[in-house]
């Protein structure tokens, strides 16, 4: 227990508490995944795989985003589109085969991040990509040998 001496009603409250966040702004963002976890679904009938994922650059850097896969569901539409979602996120992580989640863990992406046509106060990915490490650097072509004059001319 914290002993605390604070009367609350001489606190000017602003609108929005200070470090709440809507929604990022739909975009391309560098991300990666800090956590994963399977969960149980609300109703018990399956399990889902939960990654947190938190925006490495530019001025959301350290904002975060959580996906949920519903990898064991009833519905084999549901796993069906989960299992494709986590087979684009697996191919832009570089990875073909994953045996744990933790695999997934602190490799850059890109994530197209959209705004949830049912929800405007959530996000949705649309997209994952690689990131790009550094620019490729153009191959360099050997310069021709310099041109030797014949005899005959």
């Amino acid at each position: 227990m914290a002993q605390l001496i604070f009367k609350a009603s001489v606190i000017q409250l602003s609108e929005r508490p200070s470090g709440a966040y809507g929604p990022l702004p739909a975009g391309e963002y560098e991300m990666i995944i800090t956590r994963s976890a399977s969960k149980p679904t609300k109703a018990g009938t399956g399990h889902f795989l939960e990654l947190e994922m938190q925006v490495v650059s530019g001025s959301a850097s350290g904002r975060r985003h959580w996906e949920r896969l519903n990898l064991d569901n009833p519905s084999q539409q549901t796993v069906k589109i989960a299992q494709e979602q986590l087979a684009r996120l697996c191919v832009a992580l570089g990875l073909d085969e994953v045996e744990d989640s933790d695999e997934l863990h602190d490799i850059p992406f890109i994530a197209e991040i959209g705004i949830d046509k049912k929800d405007d106060t959530r996000n949705v990915i649309w997209g994952y990509a690689p990131a790009m490490k550094s620019a490729p650097k153009p191959a360099v072509k050997p310069a021709a040998p310099a041109a030797t004059k014949r005899p005959w001319g």
